[in-house]
């Protein structure tokens, strides 16, 4: 793991170096990933990473362990509160759909969030000349778990090669508290949301399965049909070959 962590470090650095840019930016939401993440860009920038808070009607706690992360590890931060922009927007967009409280709809309104976020994340990177620093891990990009041109609308992805299991390693190589590593993973999407939840499997479940190929027949299809729905997240938009 301290290899990996130096490996990571210089990938870091030959990113930005390579782009022209001067430092990072990463979306501190108070979870592991977003915490193991930011950690390493402090390392690879100390005196060029920015890390933003970015609540929307969310959990009370992800700013507390958000805040706790930063100062544990020295990161200079900031807090965009961005409870009224999404009001605001959402009350500017039509309603298309009859059922306000129908699934598709749920969703629908919940990625307005984590795009919100991208929005505000270029903003400060184009302003400080930075690169947008994306937390998604592997598990989560082989299945399509994240929101297109939300958390997905990233520069670099630090941590796209390593499951769900193996950045919580991580985490306690860097120091991580406890609390964090030890904490539902959360998406933030609204209240009491978890990943496995939304998702019908365990990251124990998926890393295993993406390690192994090694299932349940039920396990399988599940996670199967997620990759199959998600390729489009994983590729450039389609243009005609002709």
């Amino acid at each position: 793991m301290k290899a990996l962590v130096e490996k990571l470090i210089s990938w870091i650095q030959e990113q930005v170096r390579l782009a022209g840019c001067e430092g990072v930016v990463v979306g501190l939401s108070g979870g592991l990933d977003s915490s193991v993440t930011a950690v390493l860009c402090k390392k690879a920038f100390p005196d060029n990473s920015l890390g933003v808070i970015m609540p929307c009607h969310g959990n009370p706690r992800d700013i507390k362990d958000a805040r706790l992360i930063a100062k544990k590890f020295d990161i200079d931060s900031r807090t965009v509160v961005l409870d009224e922009v999404f009001d605001l927007f959402l009350s500017k967009l039509p309603n298309t759909v009859d059922d306000s409280n129908s699934p598709r709809k749920e969703m629908t309104v919940a990625n307005l969030k984590p795009r919100l976020r991208m929005i505000t994340l270029y903003y400060l990177a184009n302003c400080l000349n930075y690169l947008v620093v994306g937390t998604g891990n592997k598990s989560e990009i082989v299945v399509g778990y994240f929101t297109k041109y939300g958390d997905g609308g990233v520069d670099i992805l630090p941590l796209g090669n390593l499951l769900k299991t193996q950045v919580r390693q991580l985490a306690k190589e860097l120091g991580i508290p406890d609390e964090i590593i030890a904490k539902p993973p959360s998406a933030g999407l609204w209240r009491g949301q978890t990943d496995e939840e939304e998702l019908g499997v365990t990251y124990e479940e998926l890393d295993q399965y993406l390690l192994t190929g090694k299932a349940s027949r039920e396990i399988k299809d599940k996670i199967d049909r997620l990759i199959k729905a998600s390729i489009h997240k994983r590729q450039m938009p389609p243009v005609p070959s002709f």
